[in-house]
Formats: C-alpha cells, sequence, structure tokens
C-alpha cells in the first residue's frame, strides 16, 4: 500500500468530480449507503457534513455506531484496481502533504508518543516511506517501518528496519502480539481496501494501552483511493476512520484532532490536518 513519500493531487473534500466518466456516478452511489448509515446521526444533531463549518473534534463524542459495519465491498473499490506493488514500484523523494501540515502532524507525534530516548519503546510506520514526520532526533529502541518501496524505506534513517508489504494484498501486519507502543500511519488510510483487518491487525500489535494514530488531509492519489474517501469530505473522513477502530474492536472508544495550521491572512490556509486516534484497551 502507498506511503506518505508521494505527492498527490486533491482528492476527497472538494466537492467536485473527478473527470472519470461513467465510473464516477458509480462510485457515488456505492459511496451513499455506508455514508448514509454515518452521517445520518449528523442531521440528527442538527448539523449537515456539507455544512462550512463542523467541529470535527466531536463527532466521535459518544457517536451512535450503528450495529453492524455500514459499509460494503463496493465502498472500498478504485478507480485503478491494478496491482499496488506496480503503481509504487518506482521511489519517489517528494512529500504528500505541506510543510504546515508536516509541521502540525510532527508536533502531535511530538505531543502524544512516548518519550525520545526509551530503549524499551516500540514504534511501527505502516505504509510508511523515506520519512515518518517523527520530531528531529527522535529515537527509540525499534521504530519499524512496513510500506511498499524498498528504495524510500533504506532512505528514512528514523526506522531502525524495515520491510515491504502491500496490505492489500495481504492485510496481516508480520509481528509479533503486544509489540509495540504506538502505530503510525500518516496520510495513507484512504488507500486501505481491507480497513477493518489492517485495523484488527494494528490491535493485536499494539501492547495493552498502545496508541495508534491515523493520520489525514484532503490530498490523495484519486485513483488509488476508495470510493468512499474520494466522494466524501473531511467530516466524513473522521467518521469513517472513527468507525474502523470502533468496529475493528478492542480500542478505546476513538477521538479526533484538528491540527490543521492556522490560516494566515490574506493569504488563507495550507492543507488541512487530522489525526483519528485510539488506544488498544488496557484490559480484555
Amino acid at each position: 500500500l502507498g506511503g506518505s513519500s508521494s505527492s498527490s493531487s486533491s482528492g476527497g473534500g472538494s466537492g467536485k468530480a473527478h473527470s472519470f466518466g461513467d465510473f464516477h456516478a458509480t462510485r457515488r452511489t456505492v459511496t451513499n449507503v455506508g455514508v448514509g448509515f454515518l452521517m445520518g446521526s449528523l442531521v440528527n444533531r442538527n448539523v449537515s457534513a456539507s455544512a462550512a463549518k463542523i467541529d470535527v473534534e466531536q463527532l466521535l463524542s459518544d457517536y451512535p455506531w450503528p450495529d453492524e459495519f455500514p459499509f460494503r465491498a463496493q465502498d472500498f473499490v478504485r478507480y485503478d484496481e491494478s496491482r499496488d506493488t506496480n503503481f509504487y514500484a518506482e521511489p519517489r523523494f517528494v512529500t504528500h502533504i505541506d510543510d504546515g501540515a508536516i509541521k502540525a502532524l510532527t508536533q502531535f507525534y511530538a505531543d502524544n508518543l512516548p518519550a525520545s530516548g526509551q530503549d524499551d519503546v516500540a514504534i511501527l510506520d505502516i505504509c510508511s516511506s523515506w520519512i515518518s514526520h517523527l520530531p528531529q532526533g527522535y529515537t527509540a529502541g525499534t521504530i519499524s517501518g512496513l510500506g511498499m518501496n524498498e528504495a524510500e524505506l533504506q532512505a528514512n534513517k528514523q526506522l531502525t528496519d524495515f520491510k515491504v508489504k502491500d496490505l492489500n494484498e495481504d492485510p496481516t501486519l508480520p509481528y509479533a502480539d503486544n509489540s509495540f507502543d504506538a502505530v503510525l500511519n500518516a496520510v495513507s488510510v484512504d488507500y486501505l481496501t481491507k480497513p477493518l483487518q489492517v485495523f484488527q491487525e494494528i490491535e493485536r500489535v499494539l501492547k495493552p494501552g498502545g496508541l495508534a494514530v491515523m493520520s489525514f488531509s484532503n490530498r490523495c492519489f484519486p485513483t488509488k483511493a476508495i470510493a468512499i474517501w474520494t466522494e466524501t469530505g473531511d467530516p466524513d473522513h473522521v467518521l469513517i476512520v472513527g468507525s474502523y477502530f470502533h468496529y475493528a474492536g478492542g480500542f478505546e472508544q476513538p477521538k479526533c484532532k484538528d491540527i490543521s495550521p492556522a490560516k494566515m491572512p490574506f493569504f488563507g490556509g495550507g492543507d488541512p490536518m487530522y489525526a483519528v486516534y485510539s488506544r488498544k484497551a488496557r484490559t480484555a
């Protein structure tokens, strides 16, 4: 599965149709069902997913989730269903989000990850690449990377080890149970075609109380992002990722933090940035 190194174009959140011909209509049809289940509760709260301003940090607070996972296999189709190993075969040593969003994510990690320099701490960066956005100089006993391109992973100087694997082919994580204090995924959750299986694996490899952080913006490779992502906006994305935590089981109630950089007067803002996160339950 693609990592955070690659350049991209704006995907969901713009409200604009992609010029993919008849496929666009198909994507809208399949995504409306699952999103409708989730967003219906927003209407009950007198807000709308298309509203100009939504307090996304409150969306997941005591959210009334449906009894069953509301999405279907069709919601995870992509315009380009070719093998991801081919798409990511060539290394891309560029960043996926702008400097302001990178700085915000790095600060979020600094505020929430275990303190640097602890030999008994283990971090896993999935969908990793040549940069993990960890604070400069951050060290731990283990910082493992799992990604799609070997050259990109080799260039990531913060990793202590790495493995190349396509989680869309095989969503199992090649690590032991209760191995990591934190599992990170920077701007790649929108490419997961088997998200529940991946999140169940994240829960398995986390230590009790361990932290999982899924960060995302409104940029992506639209041909490789799942249908439910490209046809929805930022508030919907918060709910979608929150639903992965909820239905995977074994996690505490997910939370959202809007870490978007402040907008500059007269110049507008850069990339929006969100972190949806949870901890593995400390007891069974």
